[in-house]
């Protein structure tokens, strides 16, 4: 899963959503330098993450990636997953409009600032200046992402390709994504 997914994830607790937004850049056991609620966020990312590799639909998802992306297939998955998310959002929240979801983590982002790492600050301000969490909605949107991958990444993720294949086969996914997020949403409770 990427930044938006981990953030639904952490349903409306503050603290627990920046962890679950810094888990990546936080190793090993420094997570235990964190205050209780981003600890718990960090700990729910590792959590996140472990289902989600080891998930039979998540892995039928990077099979269908393989042949188009190669070992990047993974990273392609998540990022899809977050458009899937991010294009039906209120279907997943009962209404709840992605703007005001992204919005409310950015206030976040912001009040914890202090707690980010070096490599967060580094770009938090990008990030919430082009409003990358709801730009995850639309093909646009998850192009720019694609090519900011490929610039900070890799140069081996072509975005132009990446939504080829999106829209393509955006109904298998879609159906992929749907039966993985109900099944992650009852493993982690997720209530908005």
């Amino acid at each position: 899963m990427n930044y938006l997914a981990h953030i639904y994830f952490s349903g409306s607790q503050r603290q627990v959503a920046v962890g679950n937004f810094i888990g990546d850049f936080v190793k090993g056991k420094a997570y235990e330098d964190y205050p209780p609620g981003i600890k718990k966020g960090i700990l729910l990312h590792r959590k996140i993450d472990h289902f989600t590799d080891t998930h039979p639909v998540f892995q039928e998802t990077v099979e269908l990636l393989r042949p188009s992306f190669g070992r990047y297939s993974g990273i392609m998955a998540d990022m899809y997953y977050d458009y899937l998310l991010a294009s039906e959002f209120d279907n997943y929240t009962n209404g709840k409009s992605l703007g005001s979801f992204t919005r409310n983590f950015y206030i976040s982002a912001l009040l914890y600032y202090k707690w980010l790492p070096q490599k967060v600050k580094g770009f938090i301000f990008h990030f919430i200046g082009t409003n990358r969490l709801k730009k995850y909605a639309t093909y646009k949107g998850l192009h720019d992402s694609l090519e900011i991958m490929s610039v900070y990444k890799s140069n081996s993720i072509n975005p132009d390709l990446g939504i080829e294949f999106l829209a393509q086969n955006e109904k298998q996914l879609r159906a992929y994504f749907n039966q993985f997020l109900k099944e992650a949403i009852q493993k982690f409770n997720v209530q908005m």
